[in-house]
């Protein structure tokens, strides 16, 4: 069904170079995201020193939490538009867009308020030291101010996910993060406003891209066309994305608690082991967006499929992503740590933070193929709409080592490589979980399809 030439047909043809043109565009939108956030921790650490960079950096988690649910509800409206429009129904898909984008404005103001009433309370919460606090709570009241842009602008590329563009999206950010380089250089270097000015850069850069995808959408004059005037909450589209979309943000923010947790017991080693967790952890993102691009195109994929009633072709689509994941997140990990020395150079010239985040990437950059597969399998069973049973089982296994782990051995044994030792442990143990969840799931699915084909066949003799 490829209307135009950003669009993929997704349940005809080759699937690995699909997946391929699917989700390169989606990774180097990823990747330019984090740019955003990357260029605010260069800028900062070279030209407003240590403190700023911790104080940028000690936000990364805690604003995780506070967004990833909405995020996380954003798949639910990719999974059910993928759904609607591989099956031609073009009311649901145009519904489906409306209620989302109108969920999307809502959440967005909402977390701007929140992340403004609470920011300092949440970062003391967190035990973020006296000499960064001040920072840390100017840059996140300034970063939550964007919400309502950074929302729309992801409920939107989720709808041009579920058709198969990935590029269009790509091309937005190219834009705003270029935008977001310049102004930074200029704010900070020229007029000397250091946090605040990463902070107003980063908020107008949202803009900018909320404006293009939803524009975008507008210009659209197939079924995901946007008409503001339609803006409206369906309630029976809103609970299917909910259905989804919620068991998915749950996990992400859950699992983003965990961090903060993380967060905190490196707060205990001072500004020096913060500054090196913040670069770090900058690099552990660009890892993370690349390997999840891999299982956004398993997600759409299957979705497309799943409404069409190709399972066969499903199943070969996750074979074909468990290839993709492992063979990009072996490349991509062990390169960021062989060559981390000379990349954690950008982000600042401290020998002793450079060795603080070199000593956390042993543990969380080679291993990394691990947190591909184990977000996979739960990608795949979105697609097919089951989602409340991964999340718990990515909550119990991800989060529930991770806080074993921080209150129980890593008292015991206080050091940054016995703290991160946690990731690798506990992808493990929930891959092991997920893959026997899908292995029951998908043996539903199949059984239903087929006993509903002969149900059909019945009536038909």
């Amino acid at each position: 069904m490829k209307k135009n030439k950003y669009e993929i047909d997704m349940c005809n043809g080759s699937i690995m170079d699909k997946l391929i043109s699917f989700a390169l565009p989606l990774m180097l939108s990823g990747v330019l995201q984090l740019m955003f956030n990357a260029v605010d921790i260069i800028v900062v650490g070279r030209f407003s020193g240590s403190q700023a960079l911790a104080a940028v950096g000690s936000t990364t988690a805690l604003i995780a939490v506070f967004t990833n649910l909405f995020i996380g509800i954003s798949l639910g409206a990719n999974v059910l538009g993928a759904r609607f429009y591989a099956a031609g129904r073009h009311r649901e898909m145009s519904e489906t867009v409306h209620t989302a984008i109108t969920l999307a404005l809502i959440s967005g103001i909402a977390m701007a308020f929140i992340g403004v009433l609470f920011a300092r309370g949440a970062l003391e919460l967190m035990g973020t030291p006296d000499d960064v606090i001040r920072l840390s709570t100017l840059y996140m009241r300034i970063y939550f101010c964007g919400m309502p842009f950074f929302m729309l602008y992801n409920y939107g590329a989720a709808i041009l996910r579920a058709v198969g563009d990935t590029k269009r999206p790509l091309i937005f950010l190219l834009i705003s993060g270029s935008t977001n380089a310049v102004l930074n250089l200029v704010l900070v270097i020229k007029f000397d406003l250091g946090v605040a000015g990463v902070g107003i850069a980063t908020v107008i850069s949202q803009m900018i891209s909320c404006v293009l995808v939803l524009r975008c959408l507008y210009k659209s004059d197939s079924s995901y066309q946007l008409r503001f005037s339609k803006l409206k909450i369906k309630k029976a589209y809103m609970m299917q994305i909910f259905q989804v979309g919620i068991p998915a943000g749950i996990q992400s923010t859950v699992i983003n608690l965990s961090n903060v947790l993380l967060q905190s017991s490196v707060n205990s080693f001072g500004s020096i082991a913060m500054a090196g967790y913040t670069a770090a952890n900058n690099l552990f993102g660009f890892l993370y967006v690349s390997v999840n691009s891999v299982t956004q195109a398993c997600m759409s994929f299957t979705s497309q499929n799943y409404g069409v009633g190709k399972l066969k072709r499903m199943d070969r689509v996750l074979r074909d992503c468990i290839i993709l994941s492992v063979s990009v997140s072996l490349a991509l990990g062990v390169g960021v740590y062989v060559f981390g020395p000379e990349i954690l150079q950008i982000y600042t010239t401290d020998p002793a933070v450079i060795q603080c985040a070199m000593e956390i990437l042993l543990y969380t950059t080679v291993t990394y193929f691990f947190c591909g597969l184990m977000d996979l399998f739960p990608g795949a069973l979105r697609g097919m709409g089951h989602s409340a049973v991964p999340m718990i089982l990515s909550v119990i296994g991800t989060v529930g080592t991770r806080i074993v782990w921080i209150y129980c051995i890593f008292p015991q044994h206080r050091s940054l490589a016995i703290l991160f030792i946690s990731y690798p442990a506990s992808w493990i143990l929930t891959i092991v979980m997920q893959v026997i969840c899908f292995y029951f799931v998908r043996r539903h699915v199949h059984r239903t399809h087929a006993e509903l084909g002969a149900n059909i066949e019945n009536k038909q003799q």
